[in-house]
């Protein structure tokens, strides 16, 4: 890339977001906290629980984001003097003075986290986080620890769906900060992109924040902003072979001319200003030169036949251009770098880009030329890739930013944070719609393996019960369908939750985001390929033990109103 500091040594910046405070939150939870207080439960204990219920873009896996963010939220809990003089004139004036003295003093140190570790894959059901302390604090946590996991676990998500359709060997830039839903958004879209699996970002604020490559080319705009070679107040540039000056236009020029006989491209069909402006990006650029080659007659067309049937030829102004400028500079010294190609047929461009890179790179013995990097950009979504992939595109690169940032297929994950206990007595949440049914009480989670090294199954246990043991003959049961069970001897179990956050402080050491990126690589390669396929994918079971399930079932009917008919 022409811009590229992802070689930069920085120091982890461990950056707390000033919007991510308390009263990041909605209204009521400040009413209900003050109804507590008011009804004396301020000495009460809870236990929530925060999960999803389904898996977001039709697919049959998520990624968790957001655990850092949540525990530096922890952190800093805290109603500051401004925050309590701003409730004073929001809230009702019946309201008890007291009680601002009383939020005053709150803090999270009373607050006990489990969570999943960040960038695992999880699955519906399973708590993602459960957290366990006063009832009033943890109420309090509820909005701003889903808005911090949602956003970051769709992202993360979406991401990593875009890296398993552009497969391995592809690049994947993230270029969609003036899409996003607000700077915010913007931010946190390129962190957990990163997460996900993409390679850099064109945001430099994410990239000096979490230490993410930052990497960019060119606009349209540049292009265009050239009118002729001659209105160049900058022409030259050192030849790294004999250290002196060299006019690169006219270098430029002359290889223009030699590759139109080459090429089949007429040099009437090349832009000047295309070229005043390749060679001024160049002189500013040498040893990072990628050129957007799209401006200009990006799609040549002719008929040919009886029926008068379009056909698309080569591409002339930037490819001619663009070659004309890398092989001046490997005149002097310099290697370029590619191209990118932002509008068009994307799978034809690219292969047609490629067949003239090898044409110039047999034609001049330069190797290196046929493997110039091709960047594609263009409103690129999942679909598209896995439509090139069929194609078979010579894309190197996709530098993608509305579908990805804006997570369009599906714009939330629909988290939500649960009551399941209260001071040590279960809770069940009710309803005619099964799927908003709650698994009431302190679960631990476990993930059971099988030989092959994939996971098998997400079992759900009651706290109190005995964690399952490996090669152990164990009962595994649908949460709500009696008649969907199954035994499984795993040959490895792990468990799910670690505690995160006790008495005030973080309990785990936080790994950076390089190792979270590894981290949802590590997990996806457990998970079946079917489980993870684009169409049609296998559900992953997740269950209950028996334990739970009869405990579960008890406490629905127990809860459950008898109805009564006249």
């Amino acid at each position: 890339m022409s811009i590229d500091e992802s070689n930069n040594v920085h120091t982890r910046l461990q950056v707390h977001n000033c919007v991510v405070q308390p009263l990041l939150t909605d209204l009521y939870q400040i009413t209900m906290a003050y109804a507590y207080w008011k009804s004396e439960k301020t000495s009460d204990t809870a236990v929530f629980d925060l999960f999803f219920r389904q898996n977001p873009f039709q697919g049959e896996f998520t990624i968790f984001g957001g655990l850092e963010e949540c525990l530096r939220f922890l952190e800093n809990f805290n109603y500051s003097d401004s925050d309590i003089e701003y409730l004073k004139t929001t809230l009702p004036p019946t309201i008890e003075q007291s009680f601002f003295g009383y939020l005053k003093e709150l803090t999270a140190k009373d607050v006990k986290l489990y969570a999943i570790d960040e960038g695992s894959v999880v699955f519906p059901r399973v708590p993602l986080i459960r957290v366990e302390g006063p009832l009033i604090v943890v109420q309090l946590l509820e909005t701003t620890l889903l808005t911090l996991v949602n956003f970051s676990s769709l992202m993360a998500t979406n991401a990593a769906r875009y890296r398993m359709a552009a497969g391995d060997n592809v690049s994947l830039l993230e270029f969609g900060l003036r899409r996003a839903q607000g700077p915010d958004g913007g931010l946190s879209a390129s962190k957990y992109a990163y997460i996900g699996g993409f390679d850099g970002t064109s945001n430099l604020l994410a990239g000096k924040m979490f230490n993410i490559p930052v990497k960019g080319t060119h606009a349209h705009a540049y292009i265009t902003s050239f009118s002729n070679p001659s209105e160049l107040k900058t022409k030259t540039l050192i030849n790294l072979n004999n250290g002196k000056e060299q006019d690169l236009i006219d270098l430029t020029l002359s290889w223009r001319t030699t590759l139109s006989n080459l090429l089949h491209i007429s040099e009437s069909q090349a832009s000047d200003g295309e070229l005043a402006a390749l060679v001024s990006f160049a002189i500013a650029f040498p040893e990072g030169f990628v050129a957007l080659i799209d401006t200009y007659d990006v799609n040549k067309w002719h008929f040919l036949g009886p029926k008068e049937l379009p056909v698309i030829s080569s591409f002339g102004s930037g490819i001619l251009n663009f070659c004309a400028v890398a092989l001046a500079l490997n005149d002097l010294g310099y290697k370029a770098i590619g191209v990118r190609i932002d509008s068009g047929d994307l799978a034809y461009l690219s292969n047609k880009s490629r067949e003239t890179f090898v044409k110039v790179a047999k034609e001049y013995n330069i190797p290196w030329f046929a493997n110039l990097t091709i960047i594609a950009s263009n409103d690129i979504n999942e679909e598209t890739i896995w439509s090139l992939n069929d194609q078979k595109h010579s894309i190197d690169c996709f530098g993608i930013g509305t579908h990805l940032v804006t997570c369009q297929r599906q714009p939330a994950l629909g988290c939500v944070y649960k009551l399941v206990e209260i001071n040590g007595t279960p809770r069940i949440k009710l309803s005619q719609d099964g799927s908003k049914i709650t698994m009431p009480g302190k679960k631990d989670a476990f993930r059971l393996y099988g030989a092959d090294g994939f996971a098998l199954i997400d079992l759900l246990k009651k706290s109190v019960e005995d964690p399952p043991i490996a090669k152990t003959k164990l009962l595994c049961r649908h949460p709500f369908d009696q008649k969907k069970r199954a035994f499984v001897v795993p040959s490895e179990i792990k468990p799910l939750y670690k505690v995160y956050w006790d008495n005030g402080h973080i309990m785990q050491r936080l790994p950076d985001l390089k190792e979270v990126r590894e981290h949802v690589k590590e997990s996806l390669r457990t998970i079946r390929p079917d489980i993870k396929r684009n169409l049609n994918p296998t559900p992953y079971k997740v269950s209950v033990s028996d334990d739970l399930y009869e405990f579960m079932h008890e406490l629905w009917m127990r809860n459950t109103p008898i109805g009564e008919l006249s």
